[in-house]
């Protein structure tokens, strides 16, 4: 890993920080098309980002950090926008946020009470990440072009189900890994 923080990627993941704010703006002012628009630039800095940390071996650990600390911002800037637009329901905001909220405090507790944390997202997580943002682009659409309510109430439901498995898995496997690094200290 590169000691240096002024990397490429890096770069890439400050920009998509920075787009977070303008997306939900985008979505509290009714314009669709350009939240979608800066969405999709955000993803593609995603992509590019982690291309071309492992391509030209220029990952670190700040980028480790952050990259996973970008989404979380996007991703919740754009459901809490879409809740105060009235576009995604209280519960499953909740669910998302709650979720990104547990993992933050368990990663925070591990790294006080047991020692460092390595960073790897599960599949598990991957997969959640994904449908999160899948959703929000859903329902962010929907917003420009009426979707049939039925199919934004089972994006919702498959959302809110794997954000709430993948939310008691990570506790489930952080829990274990503790136990097995405290009981191993004594």
């Amino acid at each position: 890993m590169s000691a240096s923080w002024f990397t490429l990627p890096n770069l890439l993941t400050l920009l998509r920080l920075a787009l977070a704010p303008f997306v939900a703006m985008a979505v509290l002012s009714h314009r669709p098309w350009i939240a979608l628009a800066l969405a999709a630039a955000a993803g593609a800095a995603d992509g590019l980002d982690g291309w071309i940390a492992r391509r030209w071996r220029q990952r670190s650990t700040l980028g480790a950090w952050l990259d996973p600390i970008a989404d979380k911002i996007l991703l919740a800037s754009a459901w809490a926008a879409l809740y105060l637009e009235g576009a995604a329901p209280g519960w499953l905001v909740a669910a998302i946020l709650g979720r990104d909220l547990v993992i933050v405090a368990g990663a925070l507790a591990y790294e006080f009470l047991v020692g460092r944390l390595a960073i790897a997202p599960s599949l598990l997580s991957k997969w959640t990440t994904a449908l999160q943002i899948a959703g929000a682009l859903a329902l962010i659409a929907s917003m420009g072009h009426p979707w049939p309510p039925a199919l934004l109430r089972a994006v919702e439901v498959l959302v809110f189900a794997f954000t709430v498995v993948s939310g008691v898995h990570y506790v489930l496997v952080w829990s274990a890994r503790a136990r097995r690094e405290l009981g191993g200290r004594r």
